[in-house]
């Protein structure tokens, strides 16, 4: 199992916006995510925007590849964009080294 982080800048006056969306992600893209392999997965919001991502899986590569071919998740990327510094989430969040585990 992958225990995979990321990183993304959230713009600083949509975060109230960001947080509203996320409590009520659509049902088509929980379920794409759960079938892509995403399992785990939690996001947590700084006040200054820094987003970081967790969620494990059996193979990232496999699981951004079978989210970035379903048509919900094209949907959802193009509606959060705005919300991100850098453009679509899915196309530049930076995964970081994880250097130490506890279990």
């Amino acid at each position: 199992m992958q225990r995979v982080c990321f990183l993304l800048k959230v713009r600083d006056d949509r975060l109230d916006e960001y947080r509203e969306r996320h409590k009520a992600v659509w049902p088509d893209m929980l379920e794409a995510l759960r079938k892509a392999g995403w399992g785990n997965y939690s996001l947590f919001l700084r006040e200054d925007g820094l987003l970081v991502g967790y969620l494990e899986t059996d193979d990232f590569e496999a699981a951004q590849r079978l989210m970035a071919e379903t048509d919900v998740n094209d949907r959802w990327q193009a509606e959060m964009a705005p919300f991100f510094e850098t453009g679509r989430p899915d196309e530049a969040f930076a995964t970081l080294e994880e250097v130490f585990h506890l279990d």
